[in-house]
């Protein structure tokens, strides 16, 4: 009786689920990197026009540095918004999801990037359905009609729902985050500090933090001794320039092409908000900025430095402005180490670059072949 070897095996169990679950989260990191990196060079715009016009930076201008805030707070979130639904159901998707994301913005003074990645994908869904199922029901010469009037009045809808319902939910994981922070500072438990504040950075929270908890921290123990490390645990720009530099080295196509102009923004012109967006895109790199900013406050700790005010903004020039007299050996090598773990841990995390000789993994960051059909 003859074997037939040639019968094809059909796998089950735990490596089905697994490969599932990675084919799962590799779609969803893909999505939401079409969502953000389309978008760099506007962050890229308002980094550089932050860092040379507001107070305290490069070339203080009153007048420009008006437009700081807004981009931050309304044309970024909406842009992702809008690029969210254009990827669930083109053009119509994308000008609803763009109208929802202004609810959201509305409803918090902070900048709501997370709630724009939810709110403007999740409004192009609604119409995606309503159209579906209207479709076959609208008679001739009535589609502009029932589109216009569907549009704006599900795009409404989706505002006045993303205005009531995600602004609050952004203030409450903010204080959350603050209180967090507090406890750990209260119970000396500083090196765990970096646990809550590299996450609440990547959601923009990075100033609440700072200047609401950190901050008022540090005037009071640099008055005391004369420096705070308080002053060290967000400004570090250790921890974003490692994750920018594993992208410039290891990162998708967009990455590559983007990530020097950001290095210079967030080391040299100390807005580190122009590396959120790389986080954001693929998620697992927080798990670097948490590895830079543990080491970093080690590192802080095991020198005893601190800063004797806070570095604004946080550039490295700045905190060299701020270091006290010969520390600033002690502060540099911190920014070193916290660098170096970020760089490593993320360039492990992107896989040393290996996989962008995968198609698929090319197309991670294609937006529109991200479309969901």
């Amino acid at each position: 009786m003859v074997e037939d070897n040639d019968a094809p095996e059909t796998p089950t169990g735990s490596p089905v689920k697994a490969d599932r679950l990675r084919s799962t989260a590799q779609r969803f990191g893909g999505f939401l990197a079409a969502m953000v990196m389309p978008n760099i060079g506007a962050f890229i715009a308002w980094g550089l026009i932050t860092a040379l016009f507001i107070e305290t930076g490069w070339m203080p201008d009153e007048r420009l540095a008006v437009l700081v805030d807004p981009i931050l707070l309304t044309l970024l979130p909406v842009l992702i918004g809008y690029t969210g639904g254009q990827l669930v159901h083109g053009q119509r998707g994308a000008v609803v999801g763009a109208l929802a994301t202004v609810g959201v913005v509305a409803g918090a003074d902070i900048p709501m990037f997370l709630g724009a990645m939810v709110v403007g994908p999740l409004a192009a869904y609604v119409v995606r359905v309503f159209d579906r199922l209207a479709e076959p029901h609208i008679h001739a010469g009535f589609e502009m009609l029932v589109n216009n009037f569907s549009a704006g009045i599900l795009g409404g809808a989706m505002a006045i729902v993303a205005m009531l319902g995600i602004g609050p939910v952004a203030r409450t994981v903010t204080e959350a985050l603050g209180d967090g922070v507090q406890f750990l500072m209260d119970h000396g438990l500083l090196p765990l500090v970096s646990l809550l504040v590299e996450p609440a950075k990547i959601l923009f929270l990075n100033n609440a933090i700072n200047h609401g908890v950190l901050g008022p921290l540090g005037v009071v123990r640099s008055a005391e001794t004369g420096k705070a490390i308080e002053f060290l645990i967000e400004t570090n720009p250790g921890p974003g320039l490692g994750i920018l530099l594993a992208c410039l080295f290891f990162g998708p196509k967009i990455s590559r092409a983007t990530a020097p102009g950001a290095i210079i923004i967030q080391f040299l012109g100390g807005i580190h908000e122009i590396y959120f967006p790389y986080v954001l895109a693929q998620p697992r790199l927080l798990l670097a900025a948490i590895g830079g900013g543990v080491s970093g406050v080690v590192t802080f700790m095991t020198l005893d430095t601190g800063l004797i005010a806070t570095p604004s903004p946080g550039s490295i020039i700045a905190l060299m402005t701020v270091a006290p007299p010969g520390e600033h050996v002690a502060v540099l090598t911190g920014v070193g180490v916290s660098t170096l773990v970020s760089f490593g841990a993320a360039s492990a995390l992107l896989g040393f670059g290996r996989g962008e000789s995968s198609k698929r993994k090319r197309q991670d960051f294609a937006g529109p072949r991200h479309r969901i059909s």
